[in-house]
């Protein structure tokens, strides 16, 4: 009876697995003798697709660079550009959420990655369409992925411990209910997001119309 046969290596089965164990292990558990044992092959054959350990990383980064959604740039989308740039980011940062290992790698831009390409295409040419100046656009593509990634590189409420005797209320008097934000991770890191996010883009707003459509925004008395 013949043996069944192994799917054919590919690029995609490469990546696929890397992925996987980048999401499992972190970035240092990934090398061609680890992939090579998980595709159940010689480690040579790796090469036939990648030239080297940080070419498949650039494609697992990319292939979470796809999972983002840019509909909202398209010239058809009825969103205006601060709705676009809001629904563009928590949708990129939904994706690094759910790969946070692969961050470090997506933080330090895109390269020759084709997504990650698309990516920042989709962005600064939404902006120039809304009227932004060029060098203003690349400016907010820049931002926003200074935002979005470091959003991504780690957790505030992880970052407490959820010992109550380690805020002793003589040293931090403020810190009274800092243990409980472990358990509250999701609720408090997704506020922040979305809080500075909207911080961010009513300061661009304001911008663009101060530069861009040419009003002059003037405080209210007395500071109301």
């Amino acid at each position: 009876m013949a043996r069944p046969r192994k799917p054919l290596l590919s690029r995609d089965r490469i990546v696929e697995a890397a992925g996987v164990l980048v999401d499992a292990e972190g970035l240092a558990a990934v090398s061609t003798r680890r992939l090579a044992a998980e595709l159940g092959v010689s480690g040579p054959s790796l090469y036939n697709h990648f030239r080297n350990k940080d070419e498949i990383l650039d494609a697992v980064a990319d292939a979470v660079s796809a999972q983002v959604d840019l509909s909202m740039f398209e010239e058809a989308d009825p969103r205006d550009w601060p709705a676009a740039l809001h629904d563009w980011a928590v949708s990129y940062r939904a994706a690094l959420a759910a790969h946070p290992h692969i961050v470090p790698v997506l933080a330090q831009g895109p390269g020759r990655r084709p997504a990650g390409l698309r990516v920042a295409d989709a962005v600064f040419g939404a902006m120039v369409r809304a009227g932004w100046p060029p060098a203003q656009a690349t400016y907010i593509g820049a931002l926003m992925r200074y935002f979005i990634t470091g959003s991504a590189l780690g957790s505030f409420a992880r970052g407490f411990v959820d010992d109550e005797t380690a805020y002793d209320p003589a040293d931090y008097p403020h810190l009274g209910q800092a243990h409980l934000l472990a358990d509250r991770r999701q609720q408090v890191d997704e506020g922040a997001f979305e809080t500075g996010l909207r911080a961010l883009l009513d300061g661009l707003t304001l911008q663009y119309e101060q530069t861009v459509t040419g009003r002059t925004v003037r405080p209210a008395p007395n500071g109301a």
